[in-house]
């Protein structure tokens, strides 16, 4: 009776603009410009499914529709000459198996009209009227329902717009799609440009790679190096061990024919590693389950050739599939999962794991590795449930250096007789981890033994942020931990993740970071490669929001195919500097006006880092003279750190600052008190 009522209802709505306005006309969704759609994964697909299947939702078909995956966002200009939107909404019937959760949202010039609740798969379709009367924009949206955004396929079924004249209406495309670069290129002096401290624990191995720029070669030095470490004055790599406890510091420094360069350095010997944010790439976002040692040596060859370990970029991280898969038919991966020992056995793509790891080394890099407390990775491959010690040991043996510890299927274990085989367990079993408890034991049991081995592993909790991981991290051993679920490179992941982490950032500190997810830049999407969905104006955002954030700084794009714009953004010092910061404070939000947010943070030097960050869809251009709100006071010199230029010497008691910020873009500045 309900769906009856709404349609009665929308009926007479129509019959009623129809007698004001004259002959309504039907605009079909599918008809419209699709392109402009934003989402998670795939593409907007016209009368079928993401997958290119027939709109299905609860059994029942479609033929018209569109198919597509949270999150998305589609935003259409009425221009007040519609009345009506109609459709039927749910999650396709493709992906029952899996079981996820969407919502369907309805907003009309800025304001939500309608939404459908949490709708799983298998749910009935569910009816969807709106009135459009005097709404000059209209934006659908398809939100993931809490549960991550995996296999979210959401379906606009037999969705249409009743016009009031128009054939057709444009889908905007808000934000400028050329790309342009700030970042000035380095100069052919030597530049340092590594951060300043650096952790390491008594008796691991040391090493640390000098991060510089300018023309080639260059010599390198370090001025009281501690006995136990030495440096190749060739490529400015540190190696060796140090068997006591302190704090040492050095002079590092780099000349070549054009000039030279030197830089304080601090090496703290102790229980803390990971003293500034982990900066390197990550394989999933690339080559997902296609990832293969040769690809991973080629990918550290690109961080070498390219000049990204110039400024710091360091780790080569081999995410899931590296492992044998549980399908032992599986034909890349498929065989047998240990040894009689128990210690894990790498698949086929990677025949030599130590001889891997030692080559990145040899190129001044370090190696990264992934795993899972449950008995399966999120990708079905062998997690180290059961097998902790083991793996620790292993990892240790082949030189890793950081690892990737995610939840998966761990959720599927818990409150099982382990009598029963925990093996049968799904792959993505994410129940449970929001009891801090709970979530907290298999976390622990790994980063025990982590401890125990006789070199430094980075210990990064992939945790999502359940039951305020951040709260306890450091408690299990971990340097860092995901606070979040999985970005996608949309507008809506990257501000909706960006938007919850001031919840965390009290924790934030030399070697405990917030992991807000990889940097969604560049070239990605292993399986469907494609130049990151985020425009230009987006991903200066993005770069810049992570430095503010103190997160560890991890490329998930193909380093082979670097464009010359993603190559600037990943390379202002300045920036990174920002990220890198010895302080260690995270930003926060603390001051808004309208959608224009400005987070601060705190810098070693008595700065300030100030992001002006515009979350709108219209450029804002104000005159800004609040800096009391910011904590800032005096004379202030302000600096643009992308343009890496001073533009002001700014009496913040009398004066005001002109801002104009791009629609979803950013100002980055920092503030310095003035020397008289």
């Amino acid at each position: 009776m309900k769906n009856n009522r709404i349609l009665i209802t929308a009926g007479l709505l129509l019959i009623s603009t129809t007698m004001l306005y004259g002959q309504s006309k039907t605009v079909w969704l599918d008809d419209l410009d699709l392109t402009a759609v934003t989402q998670g994964n795939g593409v907007a697909m016209k009368n079928k499914s993401v997958d290119g299947k027939t709109l299905t939702i609860g059994g029942q078909t479609f033929e018209r529709g569109v198919g597509t995956h949270s999150v998305s966002e589609l935003a259409i200009q009425l221009d007040g000459k519609a009345t009506l939107f109609t459709a039927h909404v749910g999650m396709d019937d493709e992906i029952l198996a899996h079981k996820p959760s969407a919502e369907f949202i309805v907003i009309g010039d800025g304001k939500q009209l309608w939404s459908s609740g949490i709708m799983t798969a298998g749910d009935a379709a569910k009816p969807c009227s709106v009135s459009l009367e005097g709404i000059k924009m209209l934006e659908l949206i398809v939100d993931e329902g809490n549960d991550n955004n995996y296999y979210d396929h959401a379906d606009w079924a037999d969705a249409k717009i009743q016009s009031t004249g128009p054939e057709s209406f444009p889908t905007i495309k808000f934000i400028a799609t050329e790309p342009y670069i700030l970042t000035p290129p380095a100069p052919a002096t030597p530049r340092i440009n590594n951060a300043s401290v650096f952790g390491v624990r008594p008796g691991s191995p040391f090493q640390f790679q000098i991060a510089a720029t300018g023309d080639r070669p260059i010599k390198f030095s370090a001025q009281g190096l501690p006995k136990g470490l030495e440096i190749n004055p060739e490529t400015g790599l540190i190696t060796g061990k140090l068997d006591k406890s302190g704090t040492y510091t050095v002079t590092l420094k780099a000349q070549n024919s054009k000039g030279k360069a030197e830089q304080t350095f601090q090496i703290k010997c102790g229980d803390r590693i990971a003293l500034t944010p982990p900066m390197g790439w990550n394989s999933w976002n690339c080559f997902g389950h296609e990832v293969s040692a040769e690809k991973v040596k080629k990918a550290a060859e690109a961080m070498v050739k390219s000049g990204l370990i110039n400024y710091g970029w360091t780790y080569i991280n081999i995410d899931d599939s590296w492992q044998h898969h549980r399908d032992p038919n599986d034909p890349t991966r498929g065989g047998k999962l240990r040894d009689e020992q128990g210690y894990i056995i790498p698949n086929a793509q990677f025949p030599d794991m130590k001889g891997l790891t030692d080559y990145i080394h040899s190129l001044g890099l370090k190696t990264g590795i992934y795993s899972s407390p449950g008995p399966w990775t999120c990708g079905g491959c062998a997690g180290s449930f059961g097998y902790e010690k083991q793996d620790a040991e292993q990892y240790a043996r082949w030189g890793i250096d950081y690892l990737k510890y995610d939840w998966c299927s761990y959720g599927g274990v818990l409150d099982r007789n382990l009598d029963t085989d925990p093996y049968s367990v799904s792959s993505l079993a994410f129940q449970g981890g929001g009891d801090s408890l709970v979530g907290r034991k298999p976390f622990k049991i790994m980063g025990d033994y982590l401890r125990q081995q006789p070199r430094d592993i980075v210990y990064n909790l992939c945790q999502y942020g359940m039951g305020d991981v951040w709260k306890w991290g450091d408690s299990v051993g971990g340097q860092s931990w995901r606070t979040t679920n999985d970005i996608t490179d949309t507008w809506e992941s990257v501000k909706n993740i960006a938007l919850s982490q001031d919840r965390s950032a009290a924790w934030s500190k030399p070697g405990n970071w917030n992991d807000p997810d990889m940097l969604v830049l560049g070239i990605v999407g292993w399986g469907n490669p494609h130049q990151t969905k985020l425009k230009p104006d987006e991903q200066y955002l993005h770069f810049s929001l992570w430095s503010l954030f103190s997160a560890p700084l991890l490329i998930g794009c193909d380093l082979e195919k670097l464009d010359d714009f993603t190559f600037n953004l990943l390379t202002n010092n300045e920036v990174i500097a920002i990220d890198q910061d010895p302080l260690g404070k995270q930003a926060t939000c603390v001051y808004q006006i309208g959608e224009l947010r400005i987070y601060v943070k705190e810098l070693a030097d008595g700065g300030k880092a100030v992001g002006f960050c515009n979350f709108d869809r219209e450029k804002a251009d104000i005159s800004f003279h609040e800096f009391d709100k910011l904590g800032i006071t005096g004379t202030q010199t302000v600096r643009d750190l992308w343009r890496q230029k001073d533009i002001k010497t700014l009496d913040t008691r009398q004066e005001s600052l002109s801002l104009h910020v791009p629609a979803h873009g950013v100002l980055l500045y920092k503030f310095k008190p003035a020397h008289k």
